[in-house]
């Protein structure tokens, strides 16, 4: 007798989301896309598949699911729908760093949350796991990035979302180095390493795996696995570095990986939504966790400002924008920051100048459960 199909409620209408439920429509036999919660008019939302299954009732996503796909991008909403589906006892699966980062951590030991394999984290994470499987000890949980511009403008963020069919906020926040801050910090949280310093390092190199190897030294040398970045055009994907047992060298350096002692394990590409399935089925199938932001956060997310304001400006949505970027920094040594991913329809209440972090006295926020969660972790 076949097994049911299990149900899949899913959160979000945008780029991700939408290739995440065609691959569900479309390959999966196994799962149904069984409700989706959208705040958007149905009409509105282009080349996505069963739109019959659209629903604006929180409580018809959960009577609906077995298991909730949050990618939505927006960590106000996240929170609070994260909270509802993990009161219900239902697993959620994320493609959300930004959520994580800023209120993820008080969700942590709630219920099953778990970051999804795809995006970066999720990428590091799937391959982390491999590596400690065949007798690595990590000492690098890295990214690639092929371009970086802290100040972009807003002419030539709305050129290149064009031409590469994503949102302006996005390719901001990847051009600005926000996101991949971000990401960073999620994976030096959910695997308890830490970062060298506010921003990373992020070297320049033409050759990854003599940058990674740089990266893992300093990282011996400190005693602890670290979270960082390497600034590689041309190059795609994640990396993690480690440690083999001296009686492994010869037949690790046989097998291609080097002379040692550390040892560069390279994934070059991460497809994002068509990924999340992966993760969806490990959770289903007893899995557990691949990543989230645990419930001991020791990196956080500053917002940066870009130029200087003046109290009562405005800030709609910070992560994208262009008013404030986003840097990892360590906890202890930024307390009252406010994280990037609250600074969203936000007003502040008095000047501050470019370069400053914004702390919580700086801004006015409006009342919300992320709210609520941020001022307890970071305050």
């Amino acid at each position: 007798m076949n097994s049911p199909q299990k149900r899949i409620g899913l959160v979000g209408t945008g780029f991700i989301a939408s290739g995440f439920a065609r691959l569900l429509h479309n390959h999966a036999t196994d799962l149904t896309l069984s409700a989706v919660l959208t705040r958007r008019p149905a009409a509105s939302v282009e080349g996505f598949p069963c739109t019959d299954r659209f629903t604006h009732s929180e409580q018809e996503l959960l009577d609906k699911s077995d298991l909730i796909v949050e990618c939505s991008g927006d960590v106000l909403h996240a929170t609070r729908i994260i909270d509802i589906a993990l009161k219900a006892g239902k697993p959620v699966v994320t493609m959300n760093s930004e959520f994580h980062v800023t209120t993820g951590s008080y969700f942590a030991d709630k219920g099953l949350l778990t970051e999804a394999e795809g995006d970066q984290p999720g990428s590091i994470a799937a391959l982390r796991e491999e590596a400690v499987m065949m007798g690595f000890k990590p000492l690098v949980y890295g990214n690639m990035k092929g371009f970086l511009n802290h100040h972009p403008t807003p002419e030539e963020m709305a050129y290149w979302a064009g031409k590469q069919g994503i949102s302006v906020e996005q390719t901001t926040s990847f051009t600005d180095g926000t996101k991949i801050q971000i990401e960073q910090a999620l994976v030096a949280n959910g695997f308890g390493g830490t970062i060298t310093r506010q921003g990373m390092e992020g070297p320049k190199a033409t050759d990854v795996t003599k940058a990674a190897i740089e990266l893992a030294r300093g990282a011996a040398e400190r005693g602890q696995a670290i979270s960082d970045y390497v600034l590689a055009p041309g190059n795609a994907g994640v990396f993690v570095v480690g440690t083999h047992d001296k009686s492994e060298w010869k037949a690790l350096n046989y097998l291609k990986l080097g002379d040692g002692p550390y040892y560069v394990l390279v994934r070059p590409f991460h497809l994002c939504q068509y990924e999340i399935i992966k993760t969806v089925r490990r959770v289903l199938h007893g899995g557990g966790v691949l990543l989230n932001n645990s419930s001991s956060p020791t990196v956080s997310i500053v917002g940066i400002a870009k130029h200087d304001m003046p109290a009562g400006t405005r800030i709609d949505r910070a992560i994208g924008g262009f008013q404030v970027r986003g840097e990892a920094a360590r906890i202890a040594d930024v307390k009252g920051h406010v994280p990037i991913g609250m600074i969203q329809d936000a007003v502040l209440t008095r000047a501050v100048s470019a370069g400053q972090t914004l702390m919580f006295d700086d801004v006015e926020l409006p009342d919300s459960l992320a709210h609520t969660i941020a001022r307890q972790l970071y305050a």
